[in-house]
């Protein structure tokens, strides 16, 4: 029977500099999905997959996400004296979603080096990872599809999707071998590799479930591309001892962290705004494309 995962790891510590000068002084994770941040629908993917205790890594000038799911007193009096009652309820519901850990890595060393930082956190337990970038939209939330998986499988799953060949440098590639519905066993992974290197069209997707062998390989992991301590080649040893298998999920991703990215999730996500999305695809008819 499969240890249960209970524990998610959000890394926040990126400079994001695809999207300055916006992200100078903001982080990144708070730019605003219509009327979210970015971290907060990553987060509530994880709670609505039975997540119990995140756990973010964050970074210098990432205050405002710690801000943002903290308790705000003076906000919350302001809504309660003015009557807004809904307002209030919804700052309250993010206030309480769940009790947040805090991890400082103190430089963007890279993506295996900001899992490092938890090791004291996630102990030797199987653990998820969720980089707040990636957007997926689906009916049965991205990362409690994977946990089905895990339970059928106790090894380490990681979120994949099908991508055109012209985009694959793009992507950390897998090769792997179908075993299942949507499941594959990996061989080896690819980091960005060119059109004809690659051994497939399976992309490595911002979702991960890692068993508690990855921290042991990670310390033992040297610096690699752009001199940090990456998780692809931690997993590529991992592969190695123990079974890893990629799963495409059911849903549509958006890279939030590219521009165009977040400008077609902004889009979509506005039209399927209860709210307003009726108004808002009635004034796009009305644009001159």
């Amino acid at each position: 029977m499969a240890t249960p995962v209970t524990k998610a790891v959000f890394p926040v510590a990126g400079l994001g500099t695809r999207f300055l000068p916006a992200t100078k002084a903001s982080p990144k994770e708070m730019l605003p999905l219509v009327d979210k941040p970015l971290i907060q629908y990553v987060i509530e993917e994880a709670i609505s997959s039975g997540i119990e205790e995140v756990i973010i890594v964050t970074g210098r000038g990432k205050r405002a996400i710690e801000d943002h799911f903290d308790i705000s007193y003076e906000l919350e009096d302001l809504l309660r004296q003015k009557g807004k009652r809904k307002l209030l309820a919804e700052v309250q519901k993010i206030s309480n979603m769940m009790n947040i850990c805090y991890v400082r890595q103190k430089e963007p060393n890279g993506l295996g080096h900001a899992i490092l930082c938890t090791k004291n956190l996630v102990k030797n337990e199987p653990f998820a990872v969720l980089l707040g970038d990636d957007i997926i939209d689906s009916d049965v939330p991205a990362l409690k599809q994977m946990l089905d998986i895990y339970n059928t499988y106790s090894a380490s799953i990681i979120a994949v999707q099908e991508v055109d060949r012209s985009q694959v440098s793009n992507y950390g590639i897998i090769e792997a071998t179908p075993i299942g519905d949507r499941v594959y066993k990996i061989s080896d992974m690819v980091e960005k590799p060119g059109m004809e290197e690659a051994p497939s069209n399976l992309a490595i997707i911002g979702r991960y479930i890692l068993t508690p062998g990855i921290i042991d390989l990670l310390e033992k992991t040297n610096p690699g591309s752009g001199k940090e301590i990456q998780l692809t080649d931690a997993l590529k040893k991992l592969v190695k001892v123990s079974p890893v298998y990629g799963y495409k999920f059911k849903g549509t991703r958006y890279d939030a962290g590219d521009k165009l990215g977040f400008l077609k999730a902004t889009v979509e996500f506005a039209l399927k705004n209860k709210e307003f999305g009726k108004k808002f695809r009635e004034y796009l008819k009305t644009l001159k494309l």
